[in-house]
């Protein structure tokens, strides 16, 4: 069997191709050359590479697959699926770059994107072939195009894993890679059942030489074809115009096979539509003797043998059927012989066809008494309870053949109720009578619904509802009749309004008409919805079920009065995101506007509120330059009524409620951003003038736009110049709830910014007990009670406020809270638990920091030092992590300050006061704790030897985040602050727990300045130890890596490293001079 291959695009002189990097085509090459074929194509430069991305991606992300010219499939959906998907992302990884060339991006970034340049350029070229050739084209390539998108997909999800590895600092982009990659890579594109049907038997042709197709296949081909390019096979004028376009693109194309193709579906398309069309109308039901009158023989034409319906009289005075003869004269002018009578051989002298007027009235008599008796019969059948399902099926046959051959005796039918029987059956019997009845019930209907009274009493009867039913049916036949219906009735609009208002109508139509599966009905469906679109009372219903094109056409070009009222059913709408994203998309610039008219803008402000409830919104409605209108709104005095002030504050606060676009945006007419003071200030200023709801509208925008990384420095700076701190403090009371959901989270963002600053105020208006109090009463949800206590973390509170404001009883408090915490969330942390959580620890931390006695006997009492270790091990966000690593820190800090004291000349009895609170009564022999050089009790809450911290602290070391390495490494380091002659001992100890390792791995790996200079601080005191350095004077990349350190370090770095590498005798002094003397080891 001959393979067709892949053809080769080519790019005519008024096209422009937009791969111009793509690989050569697939057929150019030969086939192990194919298979080593990578995807990296050579570029001229990363820029030229990333303008190849953009543009292939532009170019399969357009709406080129709804074109009604090009063909359907689900594969190039898919693979537009996944370039949209892709463009985000590309777009997201190309705004993080801070050069303008992307040079600060790894090489390996530049080596993905190139690859994946290449690959989404040969990909472009199969989607273009989809959308750019004949549809019978596409069919005959499908198989060899679907494996070559799919290849490339395989390829793109290759580069995306090597892209993910090379972007660590941007976690939710990786994210968005890493499933794009395994959703790409899990991809399967397969042709369907039908597509492979069709490019087999087309296959097959191509492999014919001179043998003649019989007419039974030629049927099927013809068949088969029309339903994979969703035509009607007898709707002979489309089949022909599709084998003109594969003419036309098969005339450049080199394939032999696809020429033979083309021939055999011209030889079998002009027989098809061609030969003759003779009456095949039989009465199939059996009758008594003298219920039925059998035709004459003069009323049988002897070509056909069937009652001829035109019949013609020759030169010969032989009568025939008028298609039947002059099929028969065509073929004897075409074997190049003279049209002769065939039943008496004469040559005729003239082929004039005279009409047989009298035959033609005894044969319409014959009929009309027939069908006479088939109305009685049909009646007889149709009203039987109940239904004889044989009897009926012949019935509804003969109905349906009766009306499309003699469409002047419908009346008949229609006149005996025969309308209404078959409606009646289909509605009391529709269970009991079967799908293969219900499809004939349907087309019998389908057929009388031509005729206009008949077709009014469907109506009435609710045909339409029984026909939607029949859109669930299993049977296509039955959904393709039901579908079919639906489309003559919709030819009046007040017929189209009501199959609008038939519950789930527009919902199964919609369905169907996007499914490539079945694309005969998907055309059906699509037809009868554009007849809908239409009628204006339809636009809602249409986009109830996320049809949006009548309502964004109206919206974009119809008149203000349309456009008000299409905004108004937007505003109203309960609307998917995936809605959501289209009307915004398309919709959003108009929208925007319409707020410079007064007439539109309360429609126009709530059509947009409701799409900005969808936070990937945001960056459309900024694009759409909605923040300086709506600042507009909410700076006028006059004009503007409260309820769309409170509109556009809603709109704003939903934009900014996560970071993104509008952080460079212009916030109004003057180009100031969100952030700015001047618009800072606005807000400030209305949160005195305006009611209570519009309050908690701004206190939302100003909590957004404090919260974003990037603006919230400057607007925290802002809020506080323009004294509005106290402002917000006088809403933590507020009786609204979101009033005082917003002014706790602000007051929060505050608070981690200028925390000192901030108890100042708190304390001059004595608010400093609201947040203790809040925390402590179980009433208040959500929120306000985690807010309350990162605020309290936060604050920098005086050793008298942590006792009195604070004080033992609440330690107890929140050590129990975070237990119940931990034992209740069984591995699982929401976001509320975790602020919460983040709160409580950074209280804790306020009684870490004194060696007070009540202090130092409140953290002994509650264990502080355990509870901040769980937490290491508590699967939880960084900042929790980073907030108990200091903990144990400050707590270690202070039991090195508590040992120093004490290790002076002491009592008999061991160690004072203060060691008592430290480490409860001493024991009979206490130990003699390494690190400390004193005896220390098993679980002191200052030694974290002793209380088992140090290897949860090394396991933290590989933590993914730098922050909580850091927190980690100065817990850890705190071990080795003394090294007097004891300090082998610790030095031995920490060796022995993993410290010494797991510190000098990360110093080699460390990427981080502050992470080195901590890292190699801590190893160069464990060098001064004489029996370590020798053993890892041996480790050639420790060596490497303090070189390197020496060299590019920071000043301290530098120096740790000079003193670290002269302990390995690394590195000597020369004349003031330093060398570097790297010994080779084998």
């Amino acid at each position: 069997m001959e393979a067709t291959p892949l053809p080769t695009l080519k790019t005519f002189p008024n096209q422009t191709n937009p791969f111009p990097h793509a690989d050569p085509p697939l057929q150019s090459l030969p086939s192990t050359s194919r298979r080593k074929m990578t995807s990296e194509s050579s570029f001229p430069s990363f820029s030229a590479a990333v303008d190849s991305v953009q543009t292939s991606l532009s170019y399969l992300c357009s709406d080129n697959d709804n074109n009604q010219q090009s063909y359907s499939s689900n594969v190039t959906r898919r693979f537009s699926g996944f370039a949209h998907r892709l463009q985000l992302a590309t777009n997201h990884l190309l705004r993080s770059s801070r050069s303008p060339d992307y040079s600060d991006f790894p090489p390996s970034v530049h080596t993905a994107l190139r690859g994946i340049a290449g690959d989404l350029a040969s990909a472009g070229e199969m989607v273009r072939f989809y959308r750019t050739k004949s549809k019978t084209l596409v069919l005959v390539n499908c198989v060899s195009l679907c494996a070559s998108i799919q290849e490339r997909t395989l390829a793109i999800s290759r580069w995306l894993n090597l892209l993910d590895s090379a972007i660590p600092d941007l976690p939710d982009l990786r994210k968005k890679i890493a499933d794009l990659s395994t959703d790409m890579k899990q991809a399967n594109f397969k042709v369907t059942e039908n597509e492979e049907r069709v490019h087999c038997t087309l296959q097959k042709e191509g492999q014919r030489r001179q043998t003649k197709t019989s007419k039974a296949v030629e049927s099927a081909i013809v068949m088969d074809l029309a339903r994979a390019l969703g035509v009607d096979p007898e709707n002979h004028a489309v089949l022909s115009e599709q084998i003109k376009l594969l003419k036309n693109d098969v005339a450049q194309s080199r394939s032999v096979s696809e020429r033979r193709i083309l021939s055999s579906l011209e030889r079998i398309m002009e027989n098809w539509s061609t030969e003759p069309t003779v009456a095949t109308w039989k009465l199939d039901i059996e009758f008594e003797d003298d219920a039925h009158i059998s035709p004459f023989k003069n009323f049988i034409c002897p070509l056909t043998k069937e009652v001829m319906k035109e019949p013609v009289v020759l030169e010969s005075s032989q009568t025939y059927e008028r298609a039947a003869i002059e099929y028969w004269f065509e073929r004897c002018l075409e074997d190049g012989r003279d049209p002769t009578c065939p039943v008496t051989g004469q040559v005729l002298g003239t082929l004039e066809l005279k009409p047989n007027i009298g035959l033609a009235g005894a044969i319409e008599e014959w009929l009309n008494r027939n069908v006479e008796i088939q109305v009685k019969i049909a009646v007889q059948n149709l009203g039987e309870e109940p239904p004889s399902v044989d009897f009926v099926e012949r019935v509804l046959d003969n109905v349906y053949k009766i009306s499309e051959e003699h469409p002047v005796s419908r009346y008949k039918f229609r006149n005996a109720g025969i309308v209404e029987l078959i409606v009646k059956l289909l509605r009391n019997s529709s269970k009991s009578i079967g799908t293969n009845l219900r499809s004939k019930c349907l087309l019998a209907l389908l057929s009388m619904a031509k005729d206009e009274e008949s077709k009014r009493i469907m109506l009435e009867d609710g045909t339409t509802k029984l026909a939607i039913h029949s859109l669930m049916a299993s049977s296509e036949k039955e959904r393709e009749c039901a579908v079919k219906l639906l489309l003559e009735f919709g030819s009046d609009e007040a017929c189209c309004i009501k199959i609008a208002s038939e519950k789930g109508a527009l919902l199964l139509l919609s369905s169907m008409s996007g499914n490539l599966e079945h694309p005969a009905l998907s055309n059906l469906a699509e037809q009868v919805l554009k007849r809908m679109e239409k009628a204006e009372d339809n636009i809602m219903h249409l986009a109830a079920a996320g049809r949006f094109e009548p309502l964004l056409n109206r919206l974009c070009e119809g008149s203000d009065d349309i456009k008000i009222e299409m905004a108004s059913i937007v505003g109203k709408m309960t609307l998917t995101n995936n809605g959501k994203e289209q009307l915004a998309r398309q919709g959003a610039k108009m929208l925007v506007e319409m707020l410079s008219k007064p007439a539109a803008q309360a429609s126009s402000l709530q059509a947009l509120h409701n799409l900005s409830s969808l936070d990937d919104n945001a960056t459309i409605l900024v694009d759409s330059n909605v923040l300086p209108a709506l600042t507009d709104i909410l700076s006028r005095n006059q004009d503007t009524s409260s309820e769309s002030k409170e509109l556009a504050a809603l709109i704003m606060a939903n934009i900014v409620s996560n970071p993104g676009h509008w952080e460079l945006a212009s916030a109004d007419k003057e180009g100031h951003s969100m952030q700015s003071e001047s618009i800072v200030y606005s807000l400030l200023a209305l949160l005195l003038e305006v009611s209570s709801r519009y309050q908690a509208s701004i206190l939302q925008i100003l909590c957004g736009i404090a919260s974003s990384p990037q603006a919230s420095e400057p607007v925290a700076s802002h809020i506080k110049s323009g004294g509005g701190v106290g402002t917000i403090l006088s809403f933590l009371e507020h009786p609204e709830v979101e009033n005082r959901k917003y002014a706790f989270r602000l007051s929060r963002v505050l608070s981690e910014r200028f925390g000192q600053d901030l108890v100042h105020d708190l304390r001059a208006s004595n608010k400093l007990t609201l947040f203790r109090d809040r925390l402590l009463d179980n009433q208040y949800k959500g929120g306000e009670r985690s807010d309350a206590a990162r605020i309290l973390a936060n604050l920098s509170l005086s050793e008298d406020e942590v006792k009195v404001l604070l004080g033992a009883d609440f330690v107890r408090w929140a050590v129990n809270t975070l237990e119940t915490q931990c034992r209740n969330s069984k591995g699982r942390v929401t976001e509320h638990a975790a602020s919460m959580l983040e709160g409580l620890l950074g209280i804790l931390l306020h009684f870490t920091r004194s060696i007070d006695l009540l202090t130092l006997q409140t953290v002994r009492e509650n264990s502080l030092m355990t509870i901040f270790c769980e937490q290491l091990c508590y699967p939880s966000k960084p900042r929790v992590k980073q907030l108990a690593a200091v903990g144990l820190k400050n707590l270690s800090e202070c039991g090195r300050q508590l040992a120093a004291r004490d290790s002076e000349p002491q009592p008999p009895q061991g160690f004072c006061s203060s060691l008592v609170f430290m480490c409860g009564r001493a024991s009979s022999q206490p130990s003699m704790c390494p690190i400390h050089s004193i005896p220390c009790e098993e679980e002191s809450q200052w030694c974290l030897l002793k209380s088992n911290c140090i290897k949860p602290l090394v396991e933290l070391l590989t933590d993914e985040d730098t922050v909580v390495q850091i927190a980690a490494i100065e817990a850890l380091s705190t071990l080795v602050m003394d090294t007097s002659s004891s300090f082998k001992r610790a030095a031995d100890e920490l060796e022995r727990l993993g410290v010494i390792n797991g510190v000098i791995d990360l110093f080699i790996e460390a990427r981080s300045d502050e992470l080195q200079e901590k890292t190699i601080w801590i190893i160069e005191r464990i060098l001064r130890v004489e029996n370590h350095n020798q053993p890892l004077s041996l480790n050639q990349a420790l060596v490497r890596a303090l070189v390197e350190a020496f060299r590019r370090g920071n000043p301290n770095t530098k120096r740790h490293a000079q003193d670290a590498l002269t302990n390995l005798k690394q590195l000597s002094g020369v004349s003031g001079k330093a060398s570097i003397q790297i010994q080779s080891r084998r």
